[in-house]
């Protein structure tokens, strides 16, 4: 089996083979950028929610999400700060070239996976076809390969050799790759061909429906895919229109991660996933009021507030918004100053 190189971030920035790595290959898979005591405490709430493995409950579980306990904004403290950490924000917008204000957040939600032995059904994500990511995140298709628009980013909260599940991914070997030829559609649920995730049950749907996906598939991606093998607190991070596969979790383990996606600011047609942040304003914790009164200048903006400077902003709308926030103690200094200038 062959595994995915990684490296440990060293002063809490992505390494320049990080970087080359996601931009030329794909991916980048990092240790300790977060801080570990965060992650303990995320793993001990998702730990407190999510059955235990063999037990009746987790046989339920064949798909992904959290049926919405851990979409931003959760009810767990440190699933939203892993969401918007300024380390996490950093090495993203590294990978895409761009300042943490030109970030945009699109997804956040933490989801278990068991071992749980064969797939159940052609939905089932126990064992998952390759694929790309892009068809149920963008309207269009992902742009050329220099041209990436998001990030994709997988926090594990366990050990591979604890309950594998690992993420296997085929790396890109140059612009004239056969894996990566254009347009990405020889995968199930693009291109009038139905959603199977299941691998077994996916490649025979293609076998039938599309023998020269099914062939190129069996040439260029299952053969050449690699693992990504995490360890507690490791990040995968991955894009659009990178090839890859979640592999089948131990017999009686259970595999954590939280799944994040961000994407360049002004893009459209890169939807979130989730009901939109305002959606969550008249919950009766107003934990969504509280995180953005809380939350930095560049926090704010990856949820789409608008920054200092922009043309939103008045010293009506300044007033205004101080008037809805001002009970979770907002900090309207940046964005009344910012008139000024």
């Amino acid at each position: 089996m062959n595994y995915v190189h990684s490296e440990v971030v060293m002063n809490n920035r992505l390494s320049e083979a990080h970087v080359d790595s996601w931009r030329e290959r794909g991916f980048a898979l990092v240790h300790d950028l977060l801080p570990a005591a965060l992650l303990h405490e995320l793993k001990d709430d998702a730990a407190a929610f999510y059955p235990e493995p063999d037990t009746d409950a987790a046989t339920h579980f064949h798909d992904f999400g959290s049926g919405q306990k851990f979409v931003f904004p959760a009810e767990s403290n440190a699933c939203n700060s892993v969401t918007l950490h300024p380390l996490l924000l950093q090495a993203v917008g590294d990978l895409l070239g761009v300042e943490t204000t030109q970030l945009r957040l699109t997804q956040s939600d933490l989801w278990p996976k068991y071992g749980l032995g064969e797939s159940a059904h052609a939905l089932d994500n126990t064992d998952q076809r390759i694929h790309c990511d892009y068809p149920n995140h963008s309207l269009v298709h992902p742009p050329e390969w220099h041209r990436p628009e998001a990030v994709e980013v997988i926090i594990y909260l366990n050990d591979f050799d604890e309950c594998d599940g690992a993420t296997a991914v085929v790396p890109r070997q140059g612009e004239n790759d056969p894996a990566y030829t254009w347009p990405i559609i020889h995968t199930p649920g693009v291109a009038g061909m139905d959603y199977v995730n299941d691998r077994t049950r996916a490649e025979a749907y293609l076998v039938q429906h599309n023998p020269q996906a099914a062939t190129f598939r069996d040439h260029h991606l299952y053969p050449r895919e690699v693992v990504a093998r995490y360890q507690f607190g490791s990040v995968l991070f991955y894009r659009h229109d990178t090839w890859h596969r979640g592999r089948p979790v131990k017999p009686g383990a259970r595999r954590l991660v939280q799944n994040i996606t961000f994407t360049k600011l002004g893009r459209d047609w890169l939807n979130v996933l989730h009901p939109g942040w305002s959606w969550s304003m008249y919950r009766k914790d107003k934990l969504m009021e509280k995180l953005v009164a809380q939350a930095t200048v560049e926090q704010r903006g990856v949820l789409g507030f608008p920054p200092p400077g922009h043309e939103y902003w008045t010293p009506q709308t300044v007033a205004a918004v101080e008037a809805r926030y001002q009970a979770f103690g907002i900090d309207m200094k940046p964005y009344r100053s910012a008139l000024t200038q």
